[in-house]
């Protein structure tokens, strides 16, 4: 499939928040898009912002064992080559991990870590075939620390993390950057997603989804394999090296 666009790039949970952000940008930038969302219908207004930019839409739900799969067979089948993936589409469940529902825990699981290790794979290794490509995993400052009343979504935060170091070690001498961003609490729809809304992390400021996504998106371009956005993140971030862990739970905790 012949387009004329000279790179293209792939954003999961991209109808709105920071995957509508990058969506944004990466327009700008000239980049073909393909927006993935478990629906678009709700993101109308978005689509006709990035009208110009012809974006090509797939509605999936990635929680769905053979979503990954079949979105990457579709521009196969299309003849679409992926030069960056950026794996946003996430959400967390905040609450006492007893009293939350199961079937949502697994869900979480399965979007925040199944389909991200999937899609990186599949479109991962086609990009070390080329010896050319970009990934970016939307991670979180929880990556580093556990995080009680948010326990599962910050285990699967902490597995993004450490898979995109890992293979961004792997990959790196083979022309492909792995870049793993790690905003704090961001103005989207999280904590409603959540039902987080009235926990004391929601009320705190929060930073601009387009400003979160700029620096991911910049970063990316600089093949960093690591970053936290905000000053104030990054130095919470470099604390938890230091203090006990126990401790840390319990800061955290406290801060829920």
């Amino acid at each position: 499939m012949e387009t004329k666009y000279s790179k293209t790039a792939l954003v999961t949970g991209a109808s709105s928040g920071i995957g509508a952000e990058f969506a944004r940008i990466f327009a700008k930038k000239g980049y073909h898009l393909i927006l993935v969302s478990k629906s678009m219908k709700s993101a109308t207004e978005l689509l006709q912002e990035l009208s110009g930019a012809d974006p090509y839409v797939i509605e999936r739900d990635l929680t769905e064992t053979s979503a990954p799969k079949d979105v990457y067979d579709e521009l196969k089948e299309r003849g679409i080559k992926v030069d960056v993936l950026v794996n946003n589409a996430g959400f967390g469940d905040f609450g006492l991990f007893h009293e939350l529902k199961l079937e949502r825990q697994i869900q979480m699981i399965d979007l925040n870590v199944r389909a991200l290790t999937e899609l990186t794979y599949l479109f991962g290794k086609d990009m070390v075939a080329r010896r050319s490509g970009k990934i970016l995993n939307v991670a979180s400052t929880a990556s580093f620390q556990p995080v009680p009343l948010f326990s599962v979504y910050a285990a699967t935060k902490h597995y993004v993390l450490a898979f995109s170091e890992g293979i961004a070690n792997e990959w790196k001498s083979f022309g492909v950057t792995v870049t793993a961003l790690c905003p704090g609490p961001t103005k989207t729809n999280f904590f409603k997603v959540a039902a987080a809304e009235k926990g004391k992390l929601s009320k705190q400021k929060r930073a601009g989804a387009h400003d979160v996504a700029l620096f991911g998106y910049k970063a990316m371009q600089k093949g960093k394999t690591v970053v936290v956005f905000g000053a104030k993140n990054s130095f919470l971030v470099q604390v938890t090296r230091f203090v006990p862990r126990n401790l840390v739970t319990k800061i955290a905790r406290a801060m829920q």
